[in-house]
């Protein structure tokens, strides 16, 4: 076998294209294989107590046990596969329920209300043990401008509060706070509240802090205000005898001026690279930002296409980079407009159109966004809560099949690229493959053993990572 390249040539020519590669890598690393919530609470820090999240948890099981007492109801309001065919008289219901209760999880799946019925159950469940997957303890837009003495007072009540429910265990496995915006005119309002509550958070607490706390700063506009961020982190980690790099921060995209800056080119990267790696999501806001597009108060929703045009911008000016991104809230509250216990029937007739008018807006505008890819959203009243995981899990439960098939197939022969039909699957495909089954399983859409059903073990399923996988994959013997 002759060559023309000699091998010094070869491997100078190959250095400097590995040189490249992996500073490539190191910018784009893929999608992040933790935890992403499937959405954010945001509640006024006057409000906020211990037990929020529990309470949120009861009000929403309540909202739902009253406008669709069974599966059946909430099928025909979301009009659900199948919903055509379910029964409408309570009693017969019943008798389905039962029936499919009776039934194996194979034996359901082949029933036109397999879906409805575990749509429906699984948001019962989730709402009983873990209605809130993420707070935040809000000084911004659900607290407003008050007197420095109450916002304040406030910061430490809150703290003391967030301090008593994780001692109780009643607080939501991710949580924080927003702060006011590092604008010129509240820029130090921010940051004193940040110091009141942390400082408050940590002498009660004996210097810890919750699992994934983490630091919302909104309207962000320019890189220098998230480099103040984590000068300020700095700060507060040495006052307080944190490990550097202990806090974390997520950032806003709210603003006209952070899709596209004054030389036409999108600064979300130079805003992310300014956190120094400390930020961790962006998230969309809704209505600042079709505000900011000039769009009126009738109009501004989350369908509005200036939000899809947003939404892309931000996937990909940050796709690869392993950012959680997030979008925004629907403003329709699911709530009746008549209150008290001696309604009349028109009265409670009201009160049941408009929290379904509520839910399906609610319903849809999540759905949108799970299929543009955004699978984290808003919400801002518990009401809302059951849509979002009846959205959630009609998505994954829908996609199952589909992705069982891929994933499987993949696994099967992953020590090789593989070629399937006309899908190209690599690394980068594998782990969004595998994270569409880790945000299934963290939400409660589906279980570990039908995780297992891909070809992977529970060792890999807990690796999060599908290079690590096909690693291992590649070491063993044929």
């Amino acid at each position: 076998m002759h060559l023309s390249l000699s091998e010094s040539d070869k491997h100078q020519l190959l250095e400097q294209l590995g040189t490249a590669n992996l500073k490539f890598q190191r910018t784009y690393p893929g999608d992040r294989p933790d935890r992403q919530p499937v959405h954010t609470v945001y509640g006024g820090a006057n409000l906020f107590k211990a037990d929020t999240c529990q309470r949120m948890g009861d009000i929403a099981l309540n909202s739902l046990q009253t406008y669709a007492p069974n599966f059946a109801e909430l099928a025909r309001v979301l009009r659900l596969d199948g919903h055509e065919h379910l029964p409408t008289l309570a009693a017969d219901v019943a008798d389905l329920t039962a029936r499919l209760d009776a039934m194996s999880e194979e034996e359901r799946k082949k029933e036109h209300a397999w879906l409805a019925y575990s749509v429906y159950n699984k948001v019962v469940r989730k709402l009983q043990t873990e209605a809130v997957e993420d707070f935040r303890i809000d000084f911004e837009d659900g607290f407003g401008n008050r007197p420095d003495e109450e916002e304040d007072a406030t910061a430490v009540q809150a703290a003391k509060e967030l301090a008593r429910g994780m001692q109780q265990g009643t607080i939501s496995p991710f949580i924080g706070i927003r702060i006011k915006p590092f604008t010129e005119d509240l820029k130090a309002r921010g940051v004193r509240t940040l110091d009141i509550f942390l400082t408050t958070l940590l002498q009660e607490t004996g210097g810890r802090l919750p699992d994934n706390f983490v630091v919302m700063l909104p309207k962000v506009t320019i890189p220098e205000q998230m480099a103040t961020m984590v000068r300020l982190f700095e700060l507060l980690e040495q006052a307080n005898g944190l490990p550097a790099g202990t806090l974390r921060m997520e950032t806003m995209v709210e603003a006209t001026q952070i899709i596209m800056d004054d030389e036409g080119r999108n600064p979300l990267m130079r805003i992310i690279r300014a956190s120094e790696g400390r930020c961790i999501a962006a998230h969309f806001g809704t209505y600042d930002y079709t505000a900011s597009a000039g769009i009126t108060a009738r109009y501004q929703t989350m369908a509005h296409p200036v939000c899809d045009f947003a939404h892309h911008m931000t996937k990909v000016a940050l796709g690869g980079t392993g950012i959680f991104l997030s979008d925004g809230a629907t403003n329709v509250m699911p709530i009746g407009p008549h209150r008290g216990d001696k309604l009349s029937y028109e009265q409670l007739r009201e009160n049941r159109e408009s929290v379904h008018n509520a839910w399906r807006q609610g319903f849809h505008h999540t759905t949108h966004s799970l299929i543009n890819g955004l699978y984290q959203g808003w919400d801002l009243n518990p009401a809302q809560l059951p849509m979002r995981y009846a959205a959630t899990y009609t998505f994954f439960l829908s996609s199952y099949s589909d992705a069982l098939h891929r994933l499987k197939t993949f696994v099967e022969r992953a020590a090789i690229s593989t070629l399937t039909g006309d899908i190209f699957d690599d690394a980068a495909t594998g782990q969004g493959l595998l994270n569409f089954f880790l945000r299934a399983l963290n939400c409660g859409a589906i279980t570990e053993e039908e995780v297992l059903a891909t070809g992977l073990t529970t060792e890999e399923i807990q690796s999060r990572s599908f290079y690590r996988i096909l690693q291992g994959r590649r070491q063993q013997p044929a």
